[in-house]
């Protein structure tokens, strides 16, 4: 039978080439996205394409129905991926900015499992597939709510993945390292959403390095980047696989990281980071 999985964030990047992968193999493959005209261009290349939007518990409602019943009551897999960031001081967050991104990052990924978990159970088994990041391992200057978000992620994801044991429900994170996407255009319009930078006390550091990075017309590729297919990879593994793994290691940033929260003291490892 054709195994389904339900995927968010597939615009572009990651969510996209997942999908678009997935379908190839056979999958049948519902590719959500936040806009209707991106679920048209995905209709497009053949995929079935819904709106939702982590921030509507109403989208988020009507994507999964609208699943559900095509597919008869029925979800072999789910991949929660969409996420942004807003790049700033945490000195200069508002904290509705802050309540937006884990709405958007943290508290829809778990409306969205929580519904499709029933589902799963009904049926003996499944899969749930978190993509949280290098930084839901290790903390960066200037990333302070998307970190905050991976982290509550990852807590809740390995609490989930043990409470899930023996039910046939299996659950897995992918910490992605530096990948290609359109990740810094988004981050870009959320900067100019909610950061006044000009009334900072750190201005001079806005204007020396973070705006020269995320305003860059055509930015140095981190030398750890890859693809997006490097997480479809770790994805078909998660999926496929009769044990997966809890964790999924994504570009040899995210192993450093790994290894130095494991063997460095805290200080050691805020003086790393702090040069990057």
């Amino acid at each position: 039978m054709q195994r389904s999985i339900l995927i968010t964030g597939c615009s572009s990047g990651i969510g996209k080439d997942a999908a678009l992968t997935l379908h190839k193999q056979g999958w049948r493959v519902f590719a959500t996205c936040r806009a209707q005209a991106d679920c048209e261009a995905l209709r497009a290349l053949g995929l079935e394409s819904l709106v939702l939007d982590y921030e509507s518990g109403a989208s988020i409602d009507a994507a999964v129905d609208a699943v559900l019943q095509r597919t008869g009551g029925t979800l072999d897999a789910l991949f929660n991926n969409g996420a942004y960031a807003i790049p700033a001081a945490v000195e200069d967050l508002p904290t509705d900015a802050l309540r937006a991104n884990f709405e958007a990052n943290f508290f829809g990924w778990h409306s969205l499992t929580r519904r499709v978990i029933p589902v799963m159970r009904a049926q003996g088994h499944g899969r749930i597939i978190q993509c949280s990041s290098v930084l839901g391992l290790v903390a960066l200057p200037w990333r302070g709510s998307y970190n905050a978000t991976k982290f509550a992620l990852e807590g809740l994801t390995d609490t989930l993945r043990c409470e899930m044991r023996g039910t046939g429900i299996h659950v897995s994170t992918i910490e992605p390292g530096p990948i290609r996407t359109d990740f810094r255009i988004n981050a870009r319009k959320m900067f100019e959403r909610w950061i006044d930078w000009q009334a900072s006390p750190r201005a001079d550091q806005y204007r020396d390095s973070l705006m020269k990075r995320l305003y860059a017309q055509a930015p140095a590729p981190d030398r750890f980047e890859l693809g997006p297919e490097a997480v479809t990879a770790k994805l078909l593994h998660a999926l496929d696989h009769p044990r997966p793994r809890p964790h999924y290691y994504v570009t040899t940033a995210t192993y450093i990281a790994g290894i130095a929260r494991r063997l460095l003291p805290a200080r050691a490892i805020d003086a790393l980071m702090g040069r990057i």
